[in-house]
């Protein structure tokens, strides 16, 4: 990437997008969210099954780079008069929304802080590892702002009402223990296992079949749809899927006793 403020990199099937700038704890700053987004075109355009993604150093993401020295100067009267349009709308708004049409399984490995926007992009992930260490934070409060990048959106279907306002109007921190038990995360682990489990269960996604995208979108869109919608949807996510290479060897190795070797396909 142009500057360095992420790392991209292929291995068989998996992208690893590695936010890379340690020395303000990965936070979103100009140049970051300039290569994270050179980065997700890149995957968009890539063979990669799944996206493996975290961050360098101590910390997963902190959120918005408040001392970031790349950021122009704002315009806040403009802004507000909707002359111009704000970073969410600019840039964080459409990049999670590209987070989220991704084709391929998508797995974080939370390795220490992860606050604001961090939170969020740690959470959009289908797959969540989190290392014993880290931490979630909701940090808007603290700072007079509200939650953003789908904050308010998701974690009220993942824990519930009462417990997103908790950690929002609060904004206290929230351990890796507790994110487990409450269900924000998949596994919490040993800090050095967190790196090799995360690689793992991103290479068994990558050399699973093309109907797992299918599935991601599938249940993406069930929180949005009425049941009715839903049926539809799967419907039509399973014709797709039946016409599959993938679905024609996964039915061959089923009768023929074997594991399937799928190729994405």
């Amino acid at each position: 990437m142009q500057h360095g403020r992420i790392i991209l990199e292929f291995s068989g099937a998996v992208a690893t997008m590695t936010l890379n700038d340690p020395g303000s704890l990965n936070a979103f700053g100009v140049k970051l969210r300039q290569d994270m987004s050179a980065a997700l075109d890149a995957i968009e355009a890539s063979d990669a099954r799944c996206l493996l993604i975290t961050g360098a150093g101590r910390a997963f993401c902190s959120g918005a780079n408040l001392n970031d020295p790349d950021k122009p100067p704002v315009d806040r009267a403009a802004e507000a008069r909707g002359a111009v349009r704000s970073d969410l709308e600019s840039w964080y708004n459409p990049t999670f929304e590209r987070l989220r049409a991704l084709s391929m399984p998508t797995v974080s490995a939370i390795n220490g802080v992860a606050a604001g926007a961090g939170m969020s992009l740690a959470l959009s992930a289908d797959i969540k590892l989190m290392g014993q260490s880290a931490f979630f934070l909701q940090a808007f409060a603290r700072i007079g702002l509200v939650p953003d990048c789908g904050s308010s959106w998701i974690l009220p279907r993942l824990i519930g009402v009462a417990r997103a306002l908790e950690l929002s109007l609060l904004a206290e921190r929230l351990p890796a223990e507790k994110a487990g038990a409450w269900g924000l995360v998949n596994q919490v682990l040993p800090d050095a296992e967190l790196a090799a489990a995360a690689r793992a269960m991103a290479e068994r996604l990558a050399n699973g079949p093309s109907s797992l995208g299918l599935i991601r979108r599938m249940y993406w869109d069930g929180l949005e749809n009425d049941y009715s919608t839903q049926l539809q949807l799967e419907a039509d996510l399973q014709k797709q899927a039946g016409l599959s290479a993938d679905h024609a060897e996964g039915v061959a190795a089923f009768r023929e006793k074997r594991e399937a070797r799928f190729g994405g396909r």
